[in-house]
């Protein structure tokens, strides 16, 4: 998972400030943890003790409080008992990736992926990303090719990923919908050459460039792994609480 937690870190100072280059400071001097990671985080720490999603995402929130979450999270996790609220939101996928790493068989990974996003994201298309991102991490840390994760995602979920991120790029924009994320972060790993390139890549289709890498990065991570140095930096950015969630979690799944 702290593959997704490296995209959502190198993606915060481009979320609004987008570029269409992979030329830039892998880790410049604004990055920081957003959403992304806490949320992520708080599935790692649902899957390694037990506590209800529903409650550590409310637990979480509070904790960290101000970091970009969207308005209808911030209505929902202020609310105890407050019912999920039909997103269909990018979010459902950005926090998923623990669920690809955690469980052994893909059919386990969906169902856990759409249990722990129906919480909240209990949209059809909310819970297609989410189960679309944690199944290409489900595949890709388990010896499937690029390719045949492609086509799985493509007759599974419906999403078109025949054209290549060169493609896409020009004309992309900023989305916030899982459907208008999810399929553009899972090209830009199909596109990429090792984990890096992944990162850059996402970041540079120029939309929710957090989001995007963060994604990109957690199946990027099942794929080639996360360069020792890129770990470091990350764990340099993230408190003691979510550094250590995150340890306890990549040595307990060995991702």
């Amino acid at each position: 998972m702290i593959g997704a937690l490296a995209g959502d870190i190198i993606g915060s100072v481009h979320e609004w400030h987008p570029v269409k280059t992979k030329t830039f400071d892998l880790f410049s001097s604004g990055c920081t943890f957003t959403d992304d990671s806490v949320l992520t985080v708080a599935l790692a720490d649902t899957i390694l003790t037990g506590t209800p999603y529903e409650d550590n995402l409310r637990r979480f929130y509070r904790a960290y409080p101000d970091r970009g979450y969207g308005g209808m999270f911030h209505r929902w996790a202020r609310c105890d008992g407050a019912p999920a609220y039909n997103s269909f939101g990018n979010g459902a996928a950005m926090r998923i990736s623990p669920a690809g790493y955690a469980y052994g068989d893909l059919e386990t990974v969906l169902r856990r992926a759409r249990e722990f996003t129906e919480v909240t994201h209990n949209h059809p298309e909310g819970v297609k990303g989410a189960q679309a991102t944690a199944a290409a991490i489900f595949l890709a840390r388990t010896g499937s090719t690029k390719e045949q994760i492609r086509v799985f995602i493509e007759e599974r979920f419906g999403y078109d990923l025949r054209r290549h991120v060169d493609e896409i790029r020009p004309a992309y924009r900023f989305d916030e919908s899982c459907q208008g994320t999810v399929p553009q972060a899972i090209r830009a790993f199909i596109d990429a050459t090792d984990f890096e390139d992944a990162v850059r890549t996402a970041v540079s289709l120029g939309g929710d460039a957090d989001t995007l890498a963060c994604i990109t990065g957690g199946i990027a991570q099942a794929f080639w792994g996360v360069p020792e140095p890129i770990q470091a930096r990350v764990y340099e950015m993230l408190d003691e609480r979510l550094g250590g969630i995150t340890r306890t979690f990549m040595a307990t799944y060995r991702s």
